[in-house]
């Protein structure tokens, strides 16, 4: 089984540090494809940087399906792309945002989420609104801390502050990190809190793999089907 787990930012160490997360979470006979777009910004932290980073995914799936992947994991909170990417591929594409609330969902009966910078709150909240999981998230935190900032020491400890303040102040049973730059985070945060933390790109990646295992790729009937054949222009011709 070949899963392709795309970074849709440009910063390679962002990209490596996904991928080998990617990597320790998959059966020993999947083989983890970890890539980034070639042109794009180099983090995402707001709607514009999510809009142009959707044609570097896209160009990433388009590869990806002449290489024969299985299935794909879109490595970035918002899932820029995600249903677009479903329309060119034919394994299961999973975004990082779905993947980890439903795995919260699975294990609590509600989370928090903490992520980055403030603005992106806003597009956290419609996706969990768009992904039903209004009832399991009990609020969408924020660290105020721009994504490129992750490395450092005083970006973990700012995130296990504000994970202990959603343990004492929003009734949650688990956390969500939101995003792909905390994916090295989950174990140590665990342990220290005692919840289930969790990073969406081991969970998309364990979902993903099970369901190819299931047999099972994206729908081509009805909205998801391949896109339609005309003209483009410019770059995208």
């Amino acid at each position: 089984m070949k899963i392709k787990v795309i970074n849709p930012n440009t910063t390679t160490s962002m990209t490596e540090k996904i991928g080998a997360v990617a990597r320790s979470v998959a059966s020993s006979e999947t083989q983890i494809i970890v890539c980034n777009p070639e042109f794009g910004p180099a983090a995402i932290e707001g709607h514009y940087d999510e809009a142009l980073s959707v044609v570097g995914v896209l160009d990433e799936i388009r590869r990806g399906e002449a290489e024969g992947m299985d299935g794909y994991v879109i490595a970035c909170f918002g899932d820029p792309g995600l249903l677009a990417a479903r329309e060119l591929a034919k394994g299961p594409v999973l975004g990082i945002a779905e993947a980890a609330m439903h795995a919260a969902s699975f294990v609590s009966t509600g989370f928090s989420i903490v992520t980055t910078l403030g603005r992106t709150r806003v597009i956290a909240q419609h996706l969990v609104d768009n992904y039903g999981m209004t009832k399991f998230c009990h609020k969408v935190r924020a660290i105020d801390l721009p994504v490129l900032n992750l490395e450092t020491t005083d970006a973990r400890t700012a995130i296990l502050q504000e994970c202990r303040l959603a343990l004492e102040e929003d009734c949650c049973g688990a956390i969500v990190l939101g995003c792909g730059g905390m994916a090295d985070l989950p174990t140590q945060l665990s342990q220290e809190l005692g919840i289930p933390v969790i990073d969406g790109v081991s969970a998309a990646v364990k979902f993903v793999e099970a369901l190819v295992g299931l047999g099972l790729g994206t729908s081509k009937v009805g909205d998801l089907a391949y896109p339609t054949s005309k003209s483009y222009l410019g770059m995208f011709r």
